[in-house]
């Protein structure tokens, strides 16, 4: 085989193997931090196993979601405010995971990029690592991408896929009926759904990322950067004490749209909207954006980030248990004959 001294490389078509390699590197203490009982390998293989049985599951059912951040990317670009996207990231997957039922287990990450930046990538791996350790979810495998041409300069894009599991016969939702008690669950915030319309709401009020919040302190692009809430390890001792039928977590689509999804056909749900308080961001995107009542339940969390339809006669006890596990919880309305979501009282 000849050689060719001045041959074109893989790094001169803008992809760098050991920038791979550093990073993996870099983020194995990280995923190694999330370790849990079943994981048999990590990062650096084909592939990651995990063993059900060494994680205790008897006969279990598996459940899985895959998710991503949204535009909320944008700002966290925008900024270099990127240590915090991965807890979203691991929160949209792992929030899914528990309105099933299901225990989450492990995690996959995806990210991609025109260029591998090793300390931007690290940041958000550990980011995804601390989400994870956070949930009881060990991060065995992920891909990282360098793409050049498919990304501007600076930017990349996130996915996550995560798997858990439940004993069978122990899924949700089950049991919901007319008269059932809605049990709120607070956010931190827009968490990551709406943020092409915050985006544009923020460029009509003719503020910058790094202008000052104009409901706390700090700057408007590290405030709205606050990461999704992780809701997996109260829940899942909410739900060991029995007594939850459904779980909702508030997404794209709002009260209005998500908390339908875990109804029975032939139930609706009614909401008392002066049961809470609106927190202050969607109160200022409310009037910076002119934005009705019932756009804003459509398209945020409105300050209510999980739902727990629960039997009336263990509501008191449910309650008792999130709270005791660091949830703000609040008695929003109950499940009623009829289809979707009514609502009494005011928000705005």
């Amino acid at each position: 085989m000849s050689e060719h001294t001045n041959g074109i490389t893989y790094a001169d078509a803008g992809v760098d193997i050991d920038a791979g390699a550093a990073l993996v590197e870099r983020i194995k203490p990280a995923a190694a931090a999330t370790r849990r009982a079943g994981v048999m390998s990590g990062l650096g293989g084909f592939g990651a196993l995990f063993d059900l049985k060494a994680a205790g599951f008897a006969d279990p059912v598996l459940v899985a979601a895959t998710d991503g951040v949204g535009t909320k990317l944008r700002i966290a670009i925008d900024t270099g405010h990127v240590e915090d996207v991965g807890v979203d990231l691991v929160a949209m997957c792992v929030n899914d995971l528990i309105c099933q039922g299901a225990e989450p287990l492990f995690f996959l990450d995806y990210f991609a990029t025109g260029k591998l930046e090793l300390d931007q990538a690290t940041r958000i791996i550990k980011g995804i690592a601390r989400g994870c350790a956070a949930s009881g979810c060990a991060l065995i495998g992920g891909e990282t991408a360098e793409m050049p041409g498919m990304y501007p300069s600076g930017d990349f894009d996130l996915a996550g896929f995560a798997v858990g599991a439940m004993e069978r016969g122990r899924d949700l939702p089950a049991g919901v009926t007319e008269g059932d008690i809605l049990l709120g669950l607070a956010s931190d915030g827009v968490h990551s759904n709406g943020f092409s319309l915050v985006r544009r709401i923020v460029e009509i009020s003719g503020l910058g990322w790094e202008s000052a919040c104009p409901w706390t302190e700090g700057s408007l692009g590290a405030t709205l950067l606050t990461p999704t809430r992780l809701y997996v390890r109260p829940v899942l001792e909410a739900l060991a004490g029995g007594g939850i039928h459904a779980l909702a977590h508030i997404t794209g689509g709002g009260l209005t749209e998500n908390l339908p999804r875990v109804l029975p056909e032939g139930l609706g749900a009614e909401i008392d909207l002066d049961a809470w308080g609106l927190p202050p961001v969607f109160r200022w995107l409310a009037e910076s954006g002119g934005m009705s009542e019932a756009e804003l339940l459509k398209t945020f969390n409105s300050g209510i980030g999980m739902i727990a339809v629960v039997d009336p006669a263990q509501a008191k006890a449910v309650a008792a248990r999130l709270a005791e596990a660091g949830e703000n919880v609040q008695p929003l309305g109950r499940v009623t004959q009829g289809r979707g979501v009514a609502y009494r009282g005011r928000l705005l």
